[in-house]
């Protein structure tokens, strides 16, 4: 037998699905080097949130408080988010996002290492509370930093290498955590500091302070670039930047839909399946996950050419398709069908959306901006669970599911129409430059 013809064959293959593999991955290349020592950050980071995945079951079975007083706590933690987010935006604009990064993140993970000392104590949901306000001081000067290594040309391809490399890191520390959840709690706290101290150490190491110098802030005014500096107020630095704040409003109906994979889902897969139920909601978010991993890179290739605009209200359209067809039928595959659908929608959205808000944030204001638009975008997911619930107990859960489509619907097509009178204004712009030439 002549072995070579089929050795020759496999080598053949094997270059091809490398050449290819280079040719996908490629996106990501080019990118300044202190990126990816971000995107190994973020891995490490997330890895490390041991706590957050399993916080109601650790509240209600470890620290046996009530579902009212879980509840309860749940939401100080999304209050105590705000103060901190605004502190942070302002701190970051006028200290620097390197040395702010590094003390919020080390003292935010300092307060979980008492937990583990004492992991049935009552104080635990206080600490949690104080290492949550920590982290949200950080989060402003992190989007921020992002903003300031990045240009229009490669952001999406930066914004999608974050997000690949949260969703992995999250996903493996979420099979740490449900080990260590049930065999070794302490470990759900201590991890979780190792994990960021870890983080902080590369990040020390490999990223320099990005914050743009005051020459450059002044370079940009006449510029008329998007991201051309205000010497305004945070105020009126918003107002300057219409197209910026409608977008930011029209997609708080993103979240508003999407937060219902958490809500909603699980209740409809009960009412379809009733035991099995919950089975086939965590084998969803697994598809979820999954698809989020193995599919960012390759959607990212498809779409980096698109206008982020553009692929945000498609976005949205999938999103209309994958949560509006889910109450249509109790069949496991349309089921599967939906969650790939809005899967997609949430990918697309993911990276899109925050290229077009870095592309139209001030290099003046970019960290106080990373602090307030997140916090309008948000309210969407922030009142979709109660208001859903209160028409789910008038109505029926039957009604959601359309209701949902028809929000992301409208709300995709209103953010095609705003980059229609957005590039319209521009041309005019730049006729208006030509004849005055």
């Amino acid at each position: 037998m002549n072995i070579k013809p089929a050795k020759a064959a496999r080598t053949i293959l094997f270059s091809s699905l490398g050449a290819r593999a280079g040719r996908l991955f490629g996106v990501y290349g080019g990118l300044p080097k202190a990126l990816y020592a971000l995107f190994i950050v973020t891995v490490v980071n997330s890895m490390g949130m041991f706590v957050y995945p399993f916080m109601t079951l650790y509240l209600t079975g470890k620290l046996k408080m009530s579902q009212t007083e879980t509840g309860t706590f749940l939401f100080l933690i999304s209050i105590i988010y705000i103060p901190g987010n605004f502190i942070g935006g302002k701190l970051s604009d006028l200290w620097g996002r390197k040395r702010l990064m590094v003390v919020t993140q080390v003292i935010s993970a300092a307060f979980f290492i008492p937990c583990g000392f004492a992991a049935f104590s009552k104080y635990i949901p206080w600490l949690i509370l104080a290492s949550v306000f920590f982290d949200g001081i950080t989060d402003p000067a992190r989007s921020a930093m992002m903003t300031d290594l990045t240009n229009p040309g490669n952001r999406r391809a930066a914004f999608s290498l974050t997000y690949l490399g949260h969703n992995l890191g999250f996903a493996l520390g979420s099979l740490i955590a449900g080990f260590l959840f049930e065999k070794a709690s302490p470990w759900l706290f201590w991890g979780n500091a190792v994990a960021a101290f870890a983080s902080v150490a590369i990040f020390g190491f490999k990223v320099p302070e990005t914050k743009p110098t005051k020459e450059q802030v002044e370079a940009t005014i006449g510029s008329g670039s998007t991201e051309e500096a205000h010497r305004g107020s945070l105020v009126q630095a918003l107002l300057s930047r219409p197209y910026l704040i409608v977008f930011t409003m029209i997609t708080t109906w993103y979240g508003f839909v999407y937060a219902q994979h958490r809500f909603a889902l699980p209740l409809q897969t009960k009412v379809f399946f009733g035991a099995s139920g919950a089975l086939i909601y965590g084998s969803l978010m697994t598809i979820n996950a999954s698809l989020v991993i193995f599919l960012s890179t390759p959607i990212m290739a498809l779409t980096r050419k698109w206008k982020p605009i553009n692929a945000v209200a498609l976005s949205g359209l999938l999103f209309a398709l994958g949560f509006g067809m889910i109450g249509v039928s109790g069949n496991l595959f349309l089921l599967y069908l939906s969650t790939v659908i809005w899967t997609l929608g949430e990918i697309v959205n993911a990276t899109n959306e925050g290229a077009y808000v870095a592309n139209h944030t001030p290099i003046s204001h970019r960290g106080r901006f990373n602090a307030v638009l997140p916090l309008i975008g948000g309210l969407g997911w922030t009142i979709s669970p109660p208001l859903m619930g209160k028409l789910i107990d008038a109505r029926s859960l039957g009604v959601v599911w359309p209701l949902l489509g028809a929000v992301a619907g409208i709300s995709a097509f209103l953010v095609w129409v705003l980059g229609k009178v957005e590039d319209r204004l521009k041309a005019r712009k730049t006729d208006s430059v030509e004849m005055r030439k």
